[in-house]
């Protein structure tokens, strides 16, 4: 063995001893949160909390939508209102709108149907085809794979209610539509790296926007600029946590978590979608996107398996990193409530294609997003959208 495969290999070991750690600390700090989640007791309905309206805005059919749209209409809250927005009068989201207006006839619930468009992000130009139909001052603005449950508005509320807070935002966990093999993978990316991962920053003193929830009042968004000052950029949570910081204000974390649907239905649904996720991270922040490769033990170890020769003390390595990676993952799965063993023979593989996924991210700009391909700048910290490009270009 050369010298410098051999120092490459202890160099890559210690990475992935790194990552260990990290995973382990990650879990240890969700659980923390998770047990604080449970002791949060807010406000019952009759304390008077102020009224909030829900923006919703929807982009087709997708897997569990009208669970999750649902969960979002049985809130223990006086009063709310939900707005859900789309812009094609032919959109499949609209059924499940229609649908839950006639078994939730006492709610507040409007469905905006309205085909302008306002810059190059159509997610925000929905918002602001929606924004004239709110009715009240404090905005929660929800993508729409989340599921929430029934205390989700009041933990929101009484956490933005707190002095000096100008914007909420809260944690989200992968939710598998179905038992698919794929669907399991996408899962694990979100809660076995971008959780831990979250919980490590947070520690750190990093206070992100996560666009699972946004919540604000209306003053705050009208101090921004209104919501048109995020209609040309894809990271529009990263642009408001910006601003929201500009004014002085803090960004606090909700007790309480959400879920995300993982829908993809194959690979390449997968690989496209963190793709468009990893392009837009590193375009945010380049430097703290190349350091999360930590959270990659595995990736770390076989190359040191491959760098020492496959001996004997090598594998031996390679078995207690997978180990321990297993059971942080185990762990997370257990504080979440969804255990998914299915996917720890091969987290190897999912390891090697998260870091894949970041070589690809290094390497481009364009990013593929409801229905449109976009080119995003270089190095942008707001991560503008250029002139969206055909889709073969």
């Amino acid at each position: 063995m050369s010298v410098a495969l051999n120092w490459f290999g202890t160099a890559t070991a210690a990475v992935a001893v790194a990552g260990c750690v990290q995973s382990a600390v990650g879990a240890s700090l969700l659980a923390r949160f998770r047990r604080r989640e449970r002791r949060s007791f807010p406000p019952s309905p009759a304390d008077g909390l102020p009224p909030v309206t829900v923006l919703k805005p929807l982009h087709g059919d997708e897997p569990l939508l009208e669970d999750a749209l649902d969960s979002f209409c049985r809130q223990n809250y006086p009063q709310f209102q939900i707005i859900f927005g789309v812009q094609r009068t032919d959109d499949a989201a609209i059924a499940h709108v229609r649908h839950l207006q006639q078994r939730y006839p006492t709610l507040d619930l409007e469905l905006v149907i309205d085909t302008t468009q306002h810059g190059t992000n159509r997610k925000i130009g929905n918002l602001i085809n929606m924004y004239g139909l709110a009715k009240h001052d404090i905005l929660v603005i929800s993508d729409s794979d989340i599921h929430v449950d029934s205390a989700y508005l009041r933990n929101v509320v009484t956490t933005l209610l707190r002095p000096h807070i100008g914007l909420v935002t809260t944690l989200y966990a992968g939710l598998p539509a179905t038992r698919s093999l794929i669907r399991q993978l996408c899962a694990c990316q979100i809660n076995h790296n971008f959780l831990p991962g979250v919980m490590m920053s947070r520690l750190l003193g990093r206070r992100d926007c996560l666009g699972a929830t946004m919540a604000l009042r209306r003053e705050t968004l009208t101090r921004i600029g209104g919501l048109t000052k995020l209609a040309s950029h894809v990271a529009d949570d990263a642009v408001l946590g910006h601003a929201v910081r500009d004014l002085g204000m803090d960004i606090a974390l909700a007790p309480c978590m959400t879920w995300t649907t993982s829908g993809e239905a194959s690979l390449r649904e997968m690989l496209a979608h963190e793709l468009r996720w990893g392009r837009t991270v590193k375009n945010i922040e380049p430097v703290g996107y190349g350091l999360s490769s930590i959270q990659l033990p595995l990736f770390w170890v076989t190359i040191s398996l491959l760098c020492w020769g496959g001996t004997y003390g090598a594998w031996i390595f390679f078995g207690a990193v997978w180990a321990i990676r297993a059971l942080a993952a185990v762990s997370i799965d257990m504080t979440l409530g969804h255990l998914n063993l299915g996917v720890l023979p091969i987290l190897p593989l999912r390891e090697w294609l998260s870091a894949g996924v970041m070589v690809c991210s290094a390497r481009g700009q364009r990013v593929a997003w409801r229905g449109q391909t976009l080119h995003i700048q270089r190095h942008s910290a707001m991560t503008n959208l250029r002139q969206p490009l055909e889709p073969g270009d």
